[in-house]
């Protein structure tokens, strides 16, 4: 993963590099320096990735409870 790849990710889990940083809870100086002078740890890209299809279920899922069809609680 190069720091475009992190940067299309974290745009389609609408998040900033502050709030990524602040969601796995280290520095947002840390998260500026992956690609640059440090490497993109290896599981950041499986992270943003399930966590961006965990927004589309949580969606959908509140789309189904709207409409009255299931109470999946």
């Amino acid at each position: 993963m190069d720091q475009r790849e992190l940067k299309i990710l974290l745009a389609k889990a609408n998040l900033s590099k502050k709030e990524f940083a602040q969601m796995i809870g280290i520095s947002q100086q840390s998260v500026n320096n992956w690609g640059s002078n440090k490497n993109i740890p290896y599981w950041v890209k499986s992270y943003l990735l399930n966590y961006i299809e965990l927004k589309k279920y949580k969606a959908i899922r509140e789309k189904i409870e709207e409409l009255g069809i299931l109470t999946l609680d």
